[in-house]
C-alpha cells in the first residue's frame, strides 16, 4: 500500500490539475466509451498506454491469456459474460477489441504438458484454449507459443459471436469484432485482417 498511496499523491499533485475538468464532466455525464477491449491481465499489457487513450474512452476487461467464454445460459458468476453484457447492451460499444500479446503467461501455461488440476480456477479457464492448441498442433507449427497467442485472439472472437446480444448489435447497429497483438518487447502491434485472416503489423 505503502507504494500504492505515494503514486497516488503524485498523481493527484502532478497529473490531476490537468485531469479534473474531465473527471467533473465523466462524474456528470456519466462513461460513454466507444471501444470494449478485452485484454490480458498481465501486468506489462496496459491498453490505455498503448492506445494513448485518456479516462472515459476505453471499457476494458482483463484476465487471464484475454479470453471470453462461449454463451452458456448455466448459472453462476460469469464475471466476464457480464462485462461484455454491459459493454454492449447497456454502454452500446461500436467495437469489440481483443488484444493478446507477445510471451502470455497463460498462453505458456496452456502449452505445458502437465496434468489438469480439477480443483484449479486457472486450468479450467486456459481450457477454453485446448481446441486452439490442438490447431496449431496439427499444423507443425515451429513457433507454438506465438502461434497460440494469436489463436486465443481467434478464440475469443469466437466465442463472442456465440453471444445472442453480440449477433442482435452486429446486425442492428453495425458493432465490430477485431483482434490485434502487442509485442511486449519491440512495442509493435499486429492487427487481424478479417480478409486474409492474418495479423499484420501495424506500420
Amino acid at each position: 500500500m505503502d507504494k500504492l498511496i505515494e503514486g497516488y499523491r503524485v498523481y493527484r499533485e502532478q497529473r490531476w490539475p490537468e485531469l479534473q475538468a474531465l473527471h467533473r464532466i465523466l462524474a456528470q455525464e456519466g462513461q460513454h466509451p466507444r471501444i470494449l477491449v478485452i485484454a490480458c491481465a498481465d501486468s506489462r499489457v496496459d491498453p490505455a498506454t498503448i492506445f494513448n487513450s485518456g479516462p472515459g474512452e476505453l471499457f476494458v476487461v482483463r484476465n487471464v491469456a484475454n479470453l471470453a467464454p462461449p454463451f452458456e445460459e448455466a448459472p453462476g458468476f460469469h464475471g466476464v459474460s457480464a462485462a461484455i453484457e454491459f459493454a454492449v447492451t447497456q454502454l452500446e460499444v461500436k467495437t469489440i477489441l481483443v488484444l493478446g500479446h507477445a510471451q502470455c503467461g497463460g498462453v505458456s501455461a496452456a502449452l505445458a504438458d502437465r496434468p489438469r488440476n480439477p480443483h484449479s480456477f486457472l486450468d479450467s479457464w486456459i481450457s477454453l484454449l485446448d481446441r486452439a492448441k490442438g490447431r496449431v498442433r496439427e499444423s507443425h507449427s515451429h513457433d507454438e507459443q506465438t502461434d497460440l497467442e494469436h489463436e486465443s485472439i481467434r478464440v475469443t472472437l469466437e466465442n463472442l459471436a456465440t453471444f445472442p446480444f453480440i449477433q442482435e448489435a452486429i446486425k442492428a447497429r453495425g458493432l465490430t469484432l477485431e483482434g490485434a497483438r502487442y509485442g511486449v518487447a519491440d512495442g509493435g502491434l499486429e492487427v487481424l485482417d478479417h480478409e486474409t485472416g492474418t495479423f499484420k503489423p501495424v506500420e
